[in-house]
This record gives structure tokens, sequence and C-alpha cells, in this order.
């Protein structure tokens, strides 16, 4: 058995057995991605679309995804990839690139207005040693770097990416680790620490799904808030309050499917409450 260090589950993997996230492997007596370079999304899109609203605004970005999650969000927009028998086909059908032609491709795209490589629509850290070696070359041709990511990750895993990566958005689903661990199946201290650590060192926006009877009172997005204020740069300086925050409105999908929209004044509301204490907040799907 192999321990398997990228998230707080630290799977014991036998030879050949695949991790809870569905992408990474042990074999010879290490925990591989099996997922390395295997690509089932790839697009041109708006920078804002990550969302990042100021980082480089205006421009495009170069998406790629693979397959895999190590959460299980019930209101996941892209479970076709991130778990499940849909994910599963995946693993067999995906194509397989090169870090070196993923590149090459965003490179080709400069002439459209792209930046760089965004590694989403997957959880991209189950598979970051693709990211990382991807993300180091496309520094040396002088590209940008963005990760979508849930943010539920070791530390250890965050230092081998950080220094190519120039921006991330994460996602902040909620503020109570009973809701993380029993709805969303992840851990609420951990994110906290990969946020804590990434405003450190890269530009950060964070999202959170406002969600109708799981995230949504204003106790819990006043707390939320009050942390994310909270956050330091790697001077210790307080600058929490500049962070940009995204709060999008939720529509019925996959396992929520029976679940009502949230209306968009309780998005306009919670956003006004964020505003109590951050400067740029911005409301999605409205």
């Amino acid at each position: 058995m192999t321990k398997c260090q990228v998230c707080f589950r630290h799977c014991e993997l036998s030879e050949g057995a695949i991790g809870f996230c569905g992408a990474r492997i042990g074999i010879g007596g290490e925990v591989r991605a099996a997922n390395y370079g295997r690509i089932t999304s790839l697009a041109l899109d708006p920078i804002e679309k990550k969302p990042l609203r100021r980082f480089f605004p205006g421009t495009k970005i170069l998406s790629v995804g693979s397959y895999g999650c190590n959460l299980r969000c019930p209101f996941c927009q892209n479970s076709e990839i991130s778990w499940g028998e849909e994910a599963k086909e995946f693993s067999d059908t995906a194509e397989t690139i090169d870090p070196e032609i993923l590149v090459r491709i965003a490179e080709k795209y400069k002439t459209e207005g792209n930046i760089g490589i965004a590694f989403t629509y997957n959880e991209p850290l189950v598979g970051y040693e693709f990211v990382r070696d991807t993300a180091k070359l496309a520094h040396e041709k002088g590209l940008k770097n963005v990760i979508v990511t849930n943010g539920t990750a070791t530390l250890s895993v965050l230092s081998e990416i950080l220094p190519y990566i120039d921006a991330m958005n994460i996602d902040l689903k909620c503020f109570r680790e009973k809701t993380y661990k029993d709805i969303l199946g992840g851990d609420l201290e951990m994110t906290k620490s990969f946020i804590s650590e990434s405003v450190r060192k890269a530009h950060v926006e964070l999202t959170c799904l406002l969600v109708p009877g799981l995230n949504d009172t204003a106790d819990e997005i006043s707390e939320m808030t009050s942390w994310i204020a909270s956050l330091t740069d790697a001077d210790d300086n307080v600058i929490g309050d500049t962070i940009p925050f995204h709060i999008s409105r939720f529509f019925p999908r996959f396992h929520m499917a029976d679940r009502s929209a949230t209306s968009v004044d309780a998005v306009y509301e919670m956003a006004d409450l964020a505003r109590e204490k951050l400067k740029y907040v911005y409301t999605g799907n409205c």
C-alpha cells in the first residue's frame, strides 16, 4: 500500500488501485497521476469566465480540463468529467497531450488574445504533476498560468505548483465544517489553509455558489467575508479586503435538480453584505 499525499483523504493504494478522486493510481510503490495529460476539454475562454475579474480583464485564456475530483458536490456543474461512471468513461477515451504540445497550442492562440493556460473544468490538482510541468514550460514562453480549483490539497502540493501560477480562482463553497464534510465530502480547514497560503504569493479571487438551504444565511456569509478580510500577504500585511469575491447564483442540476434556483434578490442581498467587509464583490449567473 502507498499513501497518496494530495489531499486530506490520504488514500492508501495497492498496485493498480485508483484513488477516491478517480485520477490517481498506485504504480510500482508510488502514487502517480493516471490522468497525466489526459485532456477531456479544451476551449479559448474570456478570462472573466474563470471567473477572474481583476486579472488581465478583456483577454482570453486557453482553458484545459482532464478528469477526476476529490470532492462530491451534489450541485456539480461538470459531473461528467469530475466523478461517477461518466468520468470513468472519459478516463478511457481522453486524448493524451504532452505539456510541450499544450504550450504550443497556447502560443498559437496569442493572435486571438490568449495570454496563457487555465487549468479548470475538473479539479486540476488531482493531477497536479501535469499542471506543474505544463505551467513551468508556459512561463518559459512568457505565458500566464491560471488554476480554477476547490483548494482541497496539501500545502506540499501547493508548493510544487505555486512558483509557476499567476492567478487562481478558488471555490470557498461554504463556511461550515459539517457541510464541507457531510454534503461536499471536503475539509474546510484544508481549503482555508490553501487559500491563506495562495494569497501570499499569487493573484487570488474567491467564488461562493449561493445554494438555498446550504450556505445562504447572512450569518454564514458574514463569517466567511470576515475571515477573507483578515488574510495577509507575504509580508504579513492585511490585504484580505482587496481579494475579489464572487457570489454566484445556483441553478438546479445534478443531484440537486429538484431544488429551486437561488433568487436574484438573495444573491444581491448577500453581495451587499459582503461589501461591508470586501472592496471587490461580483455577482454571477444573474
